[in-house]
């Protein structure tokens, strides 16, 4: 979604050039015969799947994850001869419309193996399926000791195309993510002993590729990184630039008296006459609520830490020492001076989430 930037009460600004710089630096670190998999799963983690699977495309991406069915057909449209992983099960009711969308499904049972099948002979058409291991995330996949003898008899499924097995690692710490792996490689390894051909295994993710250099197989799924977010001890992380600028205008400046509260909060008194900015933007808009009291923004230049409870749709700031702040001016939540890894560490966040649960409503302005 793009809309005139004057018109907008709040929005995000995603810079095109610093992800295509993002995707090239992720790039470098590839093997020639790895394939790059972009995962736009949660909107692009916020920033825009659509715009952000078109601009990935004119730079030569022709592979991309998402989390659900619904993600997978929403990009269809911006990508319709591109490759498609819908990495989360995918129930019964579903299945016609994915095989005649192209999407590659994620197995992660006999059950939901037998389902596919049976859809794709109904459809008259051969389903490309990922067979998930779980190795020890233990969120969805088949347990190792029972991956190869299903992944034996999905291959013997009629309309099937077992193209790729694939697992995640839970990153605990490198004994367990080395477990992980030696459990993957020995289904791997179970399967082609069967003569079960694998054209396509992937375990890595942003962290995994830094980690674990080595492991890229034959693809690695991307995300993060593109989106400005540095996996922690990345030794280039200081070439990872940031992609995003979370605004807001203000809407009102007002003299406070001590002692008053601010919004909701009646627990914090002002302890000074206050000049106090309300800013158009809040928690309904994805600026986290846990940043309420502790949390600043850029005003000027100048940090402007948050005042009272962040409200669902405003927010208030302490301006008094940016005098002369005036209605309609910019204020940035994230971005600027206020790096994602601080933003996260004040609202106790995830830095994916960060991005990914700013608003609907919020307009993505997108920068060439």
């Amino acid at each position: 979604m793009q809309r005139d930037l004057p018109r907008a009460r709040c929005w995000l600004q995603v810079d095109l050039a610093a992800v295509a710089h993002n995707l090239r630096l992720a790039q470098s670190m590839l093997r020639p015969d790895a394939t790059l998999i972009a995962v736009l799963k949660a909107d692009a983690y916020g920033l825009g799947s659509l715009p952000m699977a078109r601009m990935l495309r004119r730079h030569g991406v022709n592979h991309f994850a998402v989390a659900c069915l619904d993600e997978a057909f929403a990009l269809r449209e911006a990508v319709p001869d591109g490759w498609i992983l819908c990495m989360g099960e995918t129930l019964e009711g579903a299945l016609e419309p994915a095989m005649a969308a192209g999407i590659r499904l994620t197995v992660g049972s006999w059950e939901s193996a037998a389902r596919v099948s049976r859809a794709a002979a109904q459809q008259g058409c051969t389903a490309y399926v990922h067979l998930k291991v779980d190795t020890g995330l233990h969120r969805i996949g088949a347990a190792p000791k029972e991956a190869t003898a299903l992944g034996e008899r999905i291959a013997l499924l009629p309309n099937i195309c077992l193209e790729g097995v694939y697992t995640h690692l839970a990153l605990h710490n490198k004994a367990s993510d080395e477990a992980q792996h030696a459990a993957f490689l020995a289904v791997l390894a179970d399967l082609r002993r069967r003569e079960i051909p694998v054209p396509m295994a992937h375990v890595l993710d942003s962290i995994g590729l830094v980690r674990y250099p080595a492991w890229q197989h034959q693809a690695v799924r991307v995300g993060a990184l593109l989106w400005g977010n540095a996996p922690r001890g990345f030794q280039r992380a200081e070439e990872v630039r940031p992609t995003v600028r979370f605004c807001a205008r203000v809407a009102r400046v007002c003299l406070v008296p001590a002692g008053q509260y601010i919004g909701y909060d009646d627990d914090h008194p002002l302890e000074r006459d206050t000049l106090v900015a309300t800013l158009t933007a809040g928690y309904a808009d994805g600026y986290p609520r846990s940043m309420s009291g502790i949390g600043a923004v850029e005003i000027r230049g100048k940090r402007a830490r948050c005042l009272g409870l962040i409200c669902m749709d405003q927010m208030m700031v302490d301006v008094t020492d940016t005098p002369g702040v005036q209605p309609g001016e910019e204020a940035v939540l994230l971005g600027g001076g206020i790096s994602l890894t601080e933003y996260a560490r004040i609202g106790n966040l995830n830095r994916n989430e960060c991005t990914a649960v700013i608003g609907k409503r919020v307009p993505r302005i997108y920068m060439e």
